[in-house]
């Protein structure tokens, strides 16, 4: 995707509890951005409901949520300054 060590931040960022297994889905889905000719537009959500399974995400629909606040965040990330 053409990043590189200077679009990482060194910033530690805390994972709330509550958000945990959402982020073990993320991180787990990290493989799985569609791309196009002006980067990565999102995630390919095919796999989130396997994913989710081998988690063992029980309320789907909060995880998704979370999974995309996570997906709009890393977006902006990926293309400042695009």
């Amino acid at each position: 995707m053409g990043l590189t060590a200077d679009d990482f931040d060194d910033v530690i960022i805390d994972v709330w509890p509550d958000v945990w297994p959402a982020f073990d889905v993320f991180q787990s889905a990290s493989t799985q951005w569609r791309v196009g000719m002006s980067g990565a537009t999102g995630l390919d959500y095919n796999c989130l409901p396997w994913l989710m399974r081998t988690q063992g995400i029980d309320d789907e629909a909060t995880a998704l949520h979370d999974i995309r606040v996570m997906e709009r965040t890393a977006l902006k990330i990926m293309h400042k300054g695009a």
